[in-house]
């Protein structure tokens, strides 16, 4: 039975596929409708813990490389994020509200799943575009610039961050893709196999997630 449960074939693929989905879906309305808000911001930690619980355990080579790509992508992003919080010198100044849960040194240990995740899957998507080495680094490193694009905006209304200034500083986005261009390099570098049929799904789910919470908060 368990060994049913933990399989990553096809059934189970359409199954966390469909999960995906319908909780990201559900996040999106819960967040917009203003009764439902309170909790599902509450919620936000959890949800971001099952989708990377989910999105790790479909790749298809867990060898060490691949959890040291975990664990180093999530030390390097929150750390630098913590440095960021601190001097105000990477991404601008800016500081964590409570919706990314808790908190170490101000800033959620969610925020280090969120970039392992994210580099994870822009990563295998861009290797899905190209077969070279540097242009699949650039290509994963813009695929997180569009995508900060759309969060930033729906980050500072549900209380994930907030910016000092009334916009959002352009050393922000120059911050976020020169880390995301050093991660991506950091995980082409690394050996294995690099092969998980959920990734681009999560990658457009998390698009299409933080476009409805533009359009329609």
């Amino acid at each position: 039975m368990l060994e049913k449960l933990l399989s990553t074939g096809i059934r189970n693929q359409r199954l966390a596929t469909a999960f995906l989905i319908a909780t990201h879906l559900a996040g999106a309305i819960g967040l917009i409708y203003e009764p439902t808000r309170a909790l599902f911001q509450n919620l936000t930690p959890l949800n971001l813990l099952v989708t990377a619980g989910i999105i790790f355990h479909f790749e298809k080579g867990k060898s060490a490389h691949y959890f040291i790509f975990i664990i180093t992508t999530f030390l390097i992003g929150y750390f630098v994020e913590v440095l960021g919080v601190k001097t105000g010198l990477i991404f601008g100044e800016y500081v964590y509200g409570n919706t990314l849960g808790f908190k170490v040194f101000d800033v959620p240990l969610s925020i280090g799943l969120n970039w392992a995740i994210l580099i994870y899957v822009s990563g295998i998507t861009s290797n899905r575009l190209t077969k070279n080495f540097w242009l699949r680094i650039v290509l994963g490193a813009l695929i997180m610039l569009l995508l900060d694009f759309l969060i930033e905006p729906a980050a500072i209304a549900f209380d994930f961050w907030t910016w000092f200034t009334i916009e959002v500083p352009m050393q922000n986005y120059i911050g976020w893709f020169l880390l995301s261009f050093l991660l991506h390099a950091f995980f082409q570098k690394l050996r294995f196999e690099k092969i998980n049929p959920l990734a681009v799904i999560l990658l457009i789910i998390q698009f299409f997630f933080f476009a409805l919470l533009n359009i329609f908060y």
